[in-house]
């Protein structure tokens, strides 16, 4: 008998929509059994989801994404994190600095396209917590500069000028033994966004493989059916665990 499970979800920590308590509340309504938070580069809200979840009856695995440096698409989520993990926190506190320095360079790049991003809503959006893409595209939205969400990412947030408002990001073997050191388990989140041939993922695979990674994330909503089976093939011939997971950000924040 199968468990329903989502391995890849994110609160108002990083850039979702929903605090980690609501969070928890509409995975449980929507039958979700086991439930990971992986916010991005931080584990501020996991344990507000792990109580929410013992009140419920909903199991919540501690989690966390993150950027690695190798490619601007490779994330590695990490799951099932401990209580007490200092390496991965210090490792979260770094990139959480960067994050914060970067929101000024993203504003300063958006009214160099003529647009006035004022950085005050985005912080008043993000609630506390990193100030990312995402809310600057709430923003955008909100002051008629786009359409949609999705255009503000086309346009603006995901293009290749934007690519160059760098941030500090650690390489993904440093990633993954921080996330062994916290008890966990590291996984290559949405491997097609990689983009690239199946080929070089499979040597992406390998090399990712000789750092400690434990599992690849076959089951993503923007996988094809091709894409899923190519990944579970991958997972089969290197020893991978599989996972899954909706990258659930809200309904209002993609």
């Amino acid at each position: 008998m199968t468990c329903p499970a989502d391995l890849h979800t994110h609160t108002t920590a990083s850039d979702g929509q929903y605090t980690p308590s609501q969070l928890a509340a509409k995975a449980l309504a929507a039958g979700i059994q086991i439930l990971a938070v992986t916010d991005h580069d931080t584990m501020d809200g996991a344990e507000e989801a792990v109580r929410a979840g013992q009140a419920c009856g909903l199991t919540v695995l501690r989690g966390v994404e993150l950027g690695a440096r190798e490619d601007r698409h490779m994330h590695i989520l990490g799951l099932n994190l401990g209580p007490e993990c200092p390496a991965l926190a210090e490792l979260c506190r770094r990139l959480r600095a960067s994050r914060e320095e970067r929101k000024y360079r993203i504003a300063a790049f958006l009214r160099g396209k003529g647009l006035d991003v004022p950085l005050e809503e985005g912080e008043a959006l993000a609630g506390g917590g990193v100030v990312a893409r995402p809310h600057f595209a709430r923003v955008m939205l909100r002051r008629g500069y786009v359409s949609s969400l999705r255009e503000a990412f086309d346009r603006y947030l995901d293009t290749d000028e934007y690519q160059r408002i760098e941030r500090w990001k650690a390489g993904a073997p440093e990633c993954i033994a921080a996330i062994h050191d916290a008890g966990g388990k590291a996984v290559l989140a949405h491997p097609c966004q990689l983009g690239c041939s199946h080929g070089r993922l499979e040597e992406i695979l390998r090399a990712l493989k000789d750092a400690g990674l434990d599992g690849i994330e076959c089951f993503y909503p923007r996988h094809s059916p091709e894409q899923t089976a190519a990944y579970l093939r991958l997972a089969d011939k290197y020893g991978l665990h599989i996972t899954g997971g909706s990258d659930f950000h809200g309904e209002a924040v993609r």
